[in-house]
């Protein structure tokens, strides 16, 4: 582990996945226990959708919240069952290699790997263990009650147009000059991210960010096959 006064932000979905949260939830609503639940869980996912298309290019924390509401009434030991079943059966080999050289690379060079994912922490702290070069994972949390999940996400919600607050709030609390440090964005909400540090990367930028970047001088990393 790196202990350096410099930064590298990444986020996960588009740089190390390219599933987000619309696939997590429709995963974990197609296994509920019964018949009528999976459909009805189903159903919220279908109604996020359209929301995620709609305001993916800018503020996805409406979009997470309605996805996450397909988790309401489960029990915590069958969502981390379900998370768990899902991180390695799904996600364990869908990480994006050039992402892992990408960790690998800013390892190397000294800096705080820190991953900013919008999946929650059941799926990510799984997923996270079959990772190497990173420091610090940062994910949304939902909300349990009396041993079911509520459908609600705890605050902040990464993702949503607080990013750059939550930035500025984390370079405070371990004494980072933004100036020097990196970050790796793929979508548009990332650019709360990318403009907050000296040294902004989009990589496999949807339309959005390839536009900003451009118009910003930004560099672009486009991954091959």
């Amino acid at each position: 582990m790196t202990h350096s006064n410099t930064a590298a932000f990444v986020r996960v979905e588009g740089i190390l996945l390219a599933r987000g949260v619309l696939s997590a939830a429709a995963y974990l609503a197609a296994n509920a226990k019964k018949f009528g639940e999976r459909a009805l869980r189903l159903g919220l996912v279908a109604v996020a959708a359209p929301v995620h298309g709609l305001l993916g290019q800018t503020d996805r924390g409406l979009a997470h919240r309605l996805a996450n509401l397909a988790l309401r009434g489960m029990s915590e030991d069958r969502v981390a069952v379900l998370c768990e079943e899902y991180a390695e059966d799904v996600l364990k080999d869908k990480l994006l290699d050039q992402g892992t050289e990408l960790l690998k690379r800013l390892q190397a060079e000294g800096h705080r790997v820190v991953l900013i994912s919008d999946n929650i922490a059941p799926i990510m702290e799984p997923l996270a263990r079959h990772l190497k070069h990173y420091d610090e994972l940062h994910c949304n949390k939902i909300e349990f009650e009396d041993g079911e999940a509520t459908g609600k996400l705890l605050e902040p919600i990464l993702g949503s147009n607080i990013g750059g607050r939550w930035l500025d709030d984390y370079a405070a609390a371990h004494q980072l000059d933004l100036r020097r440090c990196y970050a790796f964005g793929a979508h548009g909400p990332d650019m709360l991210l990318l403009s907050r540090v000296g040294k902004p990367c989009a990589v496999n930028p949807d339309f959005v960010l390839r536009r900003s970047a451009k118009d910003a001088d930004w560099p672009i990393i486009e991954y091959r096959d």
